[in-house]
């Protein structure tokens, strides 16, 4: 079983997979969120937010936002 990660924009979806991992530009500092996570609300930083799918890690530009992170759902609102 993997994350399900949702990056979304006032505009459109940006992304939405599968992953084993999210590493997320928190406003306290980065942090990662793997499976069963505890639930949580945080406000994130511009940065980057970085999942890993298998070997592959990619990246996607963060100009600030929130994400809520519950039952293996992470969604980020950015923009």
């Amino acid at each position: 079983m993997k994350i399900t990660l949702r990056i979304l924009s006032p505009e459109r979806e940006v992304l939405s997979a599968e992953v084993d991992l999210v590493e997320l530009p928190g406003s306290q500092g980065r942090f990662e969120v793997l499976k069963d996570h505890a639930p949580l609300i945080s406000s994130l930083d511009k940065g980057v937010i970085r999942y890993v799918v298998g070997a592959e890690s990619r990246e996607v530009p963060c100009p600030g936002g929130f994400v809520e992170v519950g039952n293996n759902l992470v969604t980020v609102c950015i923009g």
